[in-house]
């Protein structure tokens, strides 16, 4: 082999390697950041210091359930580490197992698939068959119900286990879910020709099952989560501050300094921690750069809900931000992933601006989240109980929001009130 072609071999996979950390610490939260880098020094002589605001550490190991930044998380991480743990009792291609551990990075906390599956292949430029079947191997997983894409989905992998499953669920799951909810029994036998008890046990197989599986693996340890920057109206204007551990300094050991006093041996391998030194400086600066792009653009669409409150949350879309940024989806993804900002509303995961809408007939869009808060205070002012229907109408006689009426006893649900008939009890 030319000893050019064999150059430019070695600086390609320099650059690959350089890349792939670059890709992999976008991810981390400060406090994995700072982890990793610790990790790192106990075997580069190099690294005698990581600098960050050591106040992090308190943060992290306090008991206390007092808290100058932070707020209380279940340590969500345990449950992609459970998950993966299991990855070993599976006969995965070795071509799958990153698509699969994708697709388990792209769970929620609650165990539910976020990413599309089209851009989940495109992402690996993969065949869709090759991605359904990643995610069948997730859906393997314990518990049960595990990488879903929605609450029937799993409900449905749910009663199958269980060997429960009848043909018409998930028309019963989609199209009539308050009678469930209410226990309608008489009503379910009648529309699928089954027996009142049939209808009764199928009540009770739905309700035993888990609609947030991914809570199963919580642990009840209680972590701090730590903020990434700060954003605050000064002078008329939002500006954003970023914390001293967002973004660790590394010191150098001066006392390796002098490399070319040393043995050949020992110089080359200096050289070799040297550059590992530079790459973790680099990946940190891109990591720390990449996430200002995203919470500056987020502050900028999302000004309406930093000057007035949680009703003027915007639609906002991961798509929207890597298009006005000229970045990749996924990329926006991964900066944002288990990231959380100080606000005056509290401390927010940075994944809270990304909201749905709903289209109204003017053209524009109202959040989602806007919507479930208008539905909480009609109901929480109700003089009697407020039938999803009638909410729908109040909806659109008072705020000029269209929307449909499973829409709303879909918001109504997440948001877990009971229906209007129990609420009269």
């Amino acid at each position: 082999m030319k000893p050019r072609l064999v150059q430019e071999q070695t600086l390609k996979q320099k650059m690959n390697q350089s890349l792939l950390q670059a890709i992999h610490i976008l991810q981390f939260s400060s406090v994995e950041l700072i982890e990793y880098i610790q990790e790192i020094s106990k075997e580069n002589p190099l690294i005698e210091e990581v600098n960050y605001d050591y106040d992090i550490a308190q943060y992290k190991s306090s008991q206390s359930n007092q808290t100058s930044i932070g707020e209380i998380n279940q340590a969500e991480l345990t449950m992609y580490d459970h998950l993966k743990n299991q990855l070993y009792t599976l006969d995965i291609p070795e071509d799958i197992k990153p698509i699969v551990n994708y697709g388990i990075d792209s769970l929620n906390e609650d165990g539910y698939l976020t990413i599309d599956m089209e851009l989940w292949a495109a992402e690996f430029d993969a065949e869709m068959e090759t991605v359904e079947q990643a995610l069948h191997m997730i859906q393997s997983l314990d518990p049960i119900g595990i990488g879903a894409r929605n609450l029937t989905e799993s409900i449905i992998l749910q009663l199958k286990a269980q060997d429960h499953h009848d043909q018409f669920i998930e028309n019963l799951l989609t199209e009539h879910l308050e009678w469930i909810a209410e226990e309608n029994i008489a009503e379910i036998a009648d529309h699928y020709s089954i027996t009142e008890e049939h209808a009764e046990r199928l009540i009770g197989h739905i309700k035993s099952c888990h609609p947030k599986p991914g809570q199963l693996l919580a642990e009840n340890k209680a972590e701090y989560i730590i903020p990434e920057a700060s954003i605050y109206k000064e002078e008329g204007k939002w500006k954003i501050s970023f914390y001293k551990w967002n973004s660790p300094t590394i010191e150098i050991n001066q006392a390796y300094a002098g490399i070319k006093d040393f043995e050949k041996e020992a110089a080359d391998y200096l050289k070799e921690k040297y550059k590992q030194i530079n790459w973790l400086n680099q990946a940190i600066s891109y990591r720390t750069n990449t996430l200002e792009l995203v919470i500056r653009k987020i502050v900028e669409k999302q000004y309406m809900f930093f000057e007035h409150g949680t009703f003027m949350l915007q639609p906002l879309t991961l798509r929207e931000i890597a298009v006005d940024l000229d970045l990749h989806i996924s990329t926006i993804s991964r900066a944002i992933n288990h990231k959380y900002v100080q606000t005056k509303n509290g401390v927010l995961p940075i994944k809270f601006f990304l909201q749905s809408g709903i289209r109204q007939e003017n053209g524009k869009q109202t959040a989602a989240f806007a919507i479930k808060q208008l539905i909480v205070e009609m109901i929480q002012h109700e003089e009697a109980p407020l039938s999803d229907e009638a909410i729908k109408k109040k909806l659109n006689d008072e705020f000029g929001i269209t929307i449909a009426r499973r829409t709303v006893m879909k918001y109504r649900e997440q948001l877990n009130i009971p229906s209007s008939w129990k609420r009269k009890k």
